[in-house]
């Protein structure tokens, strides 16, 4: 009885630990390649030379705030809108028609009997005349449309400055909701002239643009199909 007693115990207990388990809400996992880019550190300067301005210090007045330096601030506004359909339609036909009259061997037609077990009228005076005639057609129609469209802005960092001035950009931006974790990330390459003067560039205009827009959670879970489910719509099933 107690042996009985302690292996319910340990069920229950088992149980209750995977429970505890599911309803933690895992935190969001962060993508290392989109991290957050610092400022380069700036050179120490050299105090007490008299001056009232230090080197590396100073504000220039020309300048705007618009992003230009690694570490700078850059916020990309998503206007993202693609839309594609395509139709196609075929159809095939053929046929052929082949005859061959029974040769002439000789000055005389061939004609000769078959084996039967019984005498059958088709079994008597055949000869070396044949026919074929075949007979193929294929139609088919397909469709196929899709759209799509991402609209929203994010801020990311400048991660490197290439010689001609163009910047490599990158960014992530998460968002926690109650049911899981939403992604946004995007990196890619912007040219200065087209940085707007409030700092802002449309992710049209980036070059070699990587927009990611992912979830993770139970919401995204249901929306995945199972692995099963996938084999019998994918190519490898043979029917």
């Amino acid at each position: 009885m107690n042996n009985f007693t302690n292996m319910i115990s340990r069920v229950v207990l088992l149980c209750v630990c995977v429970m505890s388990l599911a309803a933690c809400q895992s935190l969001p996992e962060r993508d290392p390649a989109y991290a957050a880019v610092r400022p380069v550190a700036l050179p120490p300067v050299n105090t007490g030379n008299g001056s009232i301005y230090q080197a590396g210090h100073d504000i220039r007045l020309f300048e705007d705030s618009r992003a230009r330096r690694v570490g700078d601030l850059l916020t990309i506004n998503l206007v993202e809108t693609t839309s594609a359909s395509k139709q196609s339609a075929t159809e095939l036909s053929k046929s052929n028609d082949t005859s061959v009259a029974n040769p002439t061997i000789l000055g005389s037609t061939p004609q000769f009997n078959t084996p039967g077990i019984l005498p059958l009228a088709s079994n008597q005076n055949n000869n070396l005349g044949f026919g074929l005639s075949s007979n193929n057609e294929f139609s088919g129609d397909s469709s196929s449309s899709q759209s799509n469209s991402l609209t929203g802005s994010i801020t990311v960092t400048v991660a490197e400055v290439l010689p001609n001035g163009y910047m490599v950009v990158r960014g992530e931006k998460v968002t926690s909701l109650n049911q899981g974790h939403e992604y946004v990330r995007i990196s890619g390459i912007v040219r200065p002239a087209d940085i707007r003067p409030d700092n802002t560039v449309p992710s049209t205009q980036i070059a070699d643009a990587q927009i990611t827009y992912t979830g993770s959670g139970a919401t995204a879970d249901t929306n995945k199909i199972g692995w099963l489910a996938r084999f019998f719509i994918s190519s490898l099933f043979p029917f």
